[in-house]
């Protein structure tokens, strides 16, 4: 039976050189094999496309966005407008409330008036009793 030989150095290092050699040849084969490349092609295709059509939805969304904003803008001065106009309202019936509460206050001093000066006027004739 012979014995167990290990490699010494040299031929360790040999065997490393040829190794690598061979790693290196069949990497420069599969970087010139055309059937690669054309799959480097389509993936850089597929993402230029993803990329476009990123960018439109971006653009898609801002134009969006801007359109809310406009009718939000829009709604706020309708908002305005009935909160003034609902202001002036209020203000008009307030005053025409005032109106109608100053002449039904001057109704009343008239008829108080009325009846102060009927009382005087019978008191005068009972005074002078005719």
């Amino acid at each position: 039976m012979s014995s167990f030989r290990s490699p010494d150095v040299l031929e360790r290092r040999n065997n490393a050189a040829a190794v690598k050699k061979a790693m290196l040849e069949k990497f420069r084969a599969a970087a010139q094999d055309p059937a690669l490349e054309e799959q480097r092609r389509n993936r850089i295709a597929i993402i230029e496309a993803r990329e476009r059509r990123m960018a439109e939805r971006e653009a898609a969304k801002k134009v969006r966005e801007a359109e809310l904003a406009a009718e939000a803008a829009r709604l706020a001065e309708l908002a305005a407008q009935a909160k003034r106009e609902a202001e002036e309202a209020e203000a008009r019936l307030a005053a025409e409330a005032a109106e109608r509460e100053a002449a039904i206050a001057a109704e009343k001093k008239a008829e108080r008036d009325a009846r102060y000066a009927a009382r005087k006027a019978a008191k005068k004739q009972r005074r002078r009793g005719y």
